[in-house]
Order: structure tokens, then sequence, then C-alpha cells
């Protein structure tokens, strides 16, 4: 049988969503939501989304018609997985473990395991994510399929508290998928993977996924289904609230809007103020009051090309050694080795 050891926070015996926040992350989260509230234009870090619904949301997001991204880059790792991880052994018969950053469920880190059991009888795998109830799914996910895996998950908003790593004797591929990145600014993108960089050591590698830039059409379409799911999932961000700060936003009195920033190369999510209004977030002691019209940015979701896929990662101190895509240039799987 695979094992994997549990956080505290993942052996608790309360359902998921109804677990109460560790100390030191309720704090994290007051302050988020002081900093981003208060200031105009408002906005909300995008790992608030991710309570036990919103993980639950965003998963079924991924199965959307419009979405394409998850589906492009797991037929991607589905074609070239051996290709990816004979690159990221780059000709060396040392063990080789798995870190995954901003691992969610881990529904696509299973092709890539499958890969690395190909070549080796036992493997380490390291996903980490804000989400306990997300990587309890990919815990069971894994250790259900997987019997040779060992896995050592990691609760932490790695975008604040970067974790350190045990040292080991063999090759790293961090792993950086489904277009996480893009849901950071280009210098919060560079300091997550200067962060990551100094975690690995000369030889290591990182798997970065990114979303291109295609028609404005297809982009906005992504994240504005008609079945109103991503609208759900950006609202859900407010019954968070409301839940774990004891605010008091009334969601139907919001709604969602996604918008191509051409000049920023990026979508936007907002929800955005349908009237006149008032909020109490009595654990953050905030009151606020929202102009109709007015709006909180909820996400970012940039998009790349080559080049400046190429810029962010020799800014961050890696080195380009090949990359993937599919058929349309929609999307690119990136291998790079620590400088």
């Amino acid at each position: 049988m695979s094992t994997y050891s549990l956080p505290f926070d993942l052996e608790h015996s309360l359902p998921l969503g109804s677990r109460p926040l560790p100390l030191d992350s309720r704090e994290e989260f007051i302050c988020e939501v002081q900093r981003g509230l208060v200031r105009r234009p408002r906005s909300l870090a995008p790992w608030i989304f991710y309570d036990a619904c919103g993980s639950r949301l965003f998963e079924r997001i991924t199965r959307l018609p419009e979405y394409y991204p998850t589906r492009t880059e797991r037929k991607i790792l589905s074609t070239c997985a051996d290709a990816i991880i004979a690159c990221a052994r780059n000709g060396k018969s040392q063990p080789l473990r798995l870190l995954e950053l901003g691992a969610g469920t881990a529904s696509k880190t299973c092709i890539l395991l499958d890969a690395i059991g190909r070549i080796q009888s036992e493997t380490l795998y390291i996903p980490v994510d804000v989400s306990s109830d997300a990587l309890d799914t990919a815990c069971e996910r894994i250790t259900s399929r997987s019997p040779d895996i060992r896995i050592e998950p990691i609760v932490t908003n790695y975008v604040t508290h970067f974790p350190r790593l045990e040292p080991f004797n063999g090759t790293t591929l961090a792993i950086y998928i489904g277009t996480s990145i893009g849901n950071f600014s280009p210098d919060e993108s560079r300091s997550i993977l200067r962060n990551l960089g100094s975690q690995l050591q000369a030889g290591d590698a990182l798997l970065l996924g990114t979303d291109m830039v295609k028609d404005e059409q297809t982009l906005v379409a992504a994240y504005d289904d008609r079945g109103g799911i991503t609208a759900e999932f950006n609202l859900n961000i407010l019954r968070h609230l409301n839940r774990e700060l004891c605010a008091d936003f009334d969601p139907a009195s919001f709604r969602h809007r996604a918008v191509w920033n051409r000049v920023e190369s990026r979508i936007e999510m907002h929800l955005e103020s349908m009237q006149e209004q008032f909020v109490r977030i009595a654990a953050a002691n905030l009151d606020l009051h929202f102009a109709q019209s007015e709006t909180i940015h909820t996400e970012n979701s940039y998009k790349f090309t080559q080049e400046t896929i190429h810029s962010l990662l020799d800014d961050a101190d890696f080195d380009v050694e090949r990359t993937w895509t599919d058929a349309r240039q929609w999307y690119a799987v990136t291998l790079a080795r620590v400088r």
C-alpha cells in the first residue's frame, strides 16, 4: 500500500468545508482582506477562492467545453510524458522526486507519476497547496491508483511562505502546471520562481504550464461560460468571507465580469456591485461602502508568448531546455533547468 503523511490540519475529523482556519492562516487571511478591500480599486488575492466549495467549483470549470486550458495541457502531458521525464532526468540514473506547486487535486499529475513509475520502483511526490481539502482529494486519488508513490503533502501559501525542502540524493522535478503562474503579476511570478529556485539544487528542473495569447472571444468565453459555473466560482469568494470572517456580503447583489486586458495581456475577473450597498466584515473590523458599479478585482490570468515565457524564466535564473505545445499553439509546457 502507498502511504502519505498528513499535516495536522488534514487529520481533523470535521466535514470538508467546515474546518476552522489555523491561527496563522486566519491572521494572513484578515490582513489580505484588510489590505485589498480598503484600497482603490478593491481587490482580493486569488488564493482566497479555494475553500472546499471553491475547489469543487474549479474542478467543474476544468471540465467545461469553454475552458480549453485543462484538456489541452492534459493532452500535451499524455502525449509527451515520457519525453518530459527523460528530459528532466538529463541522462542521469539517479532517482527523481516530484514537487508540485499549487497541486490542487492533482488530476493531471498522475500522468507524470505514471511516467516516472515506468523507470523507477518508488517515487516521492510532494504536493504543495493552500487548500487542505484539495490536497486531501489529491492524496486519496493518487493513493488509490499508485501503490508505489510516497506522498508528503505540504499545506501552505507558497506565495507568502515558501516551503523548505529536505535534501534529496537525486533530481527534483518541480512542476507548476495548470497555468497557475498566470494568476500572478510578472513581478510576483518572478518572485515565486526565484523562491522555488532557491530550494532546488544544480541540475534540478522546472516544468511550467502556460496559456498562450489567442483571440479575445476564445479567451473571454473560457472565463465566462454559458452555464455560469465560473460566475458561481467568483461569487463564492464572498461566501468564503461570510463564513470565515463573519462578513455580511449578499452575493446576489454582485455580478461576475470577465474582460480581456490587451495591454497587460491578461484576462481579468471582477465582482461588480449592482447597487449602492454597505458591507460589514466583523473579524477584519471593516465597514465598507460600495457604490453602484464598483468592482472587486478577484483574479488575473496572464497569457504568454514564447518570448515572455523565456524572459520570465531567464529573470528567475532558469534556462529553457525544451517546450511542448499543442497543434494550435494554444498552450505550452516548458522544461527549464536551474541555472
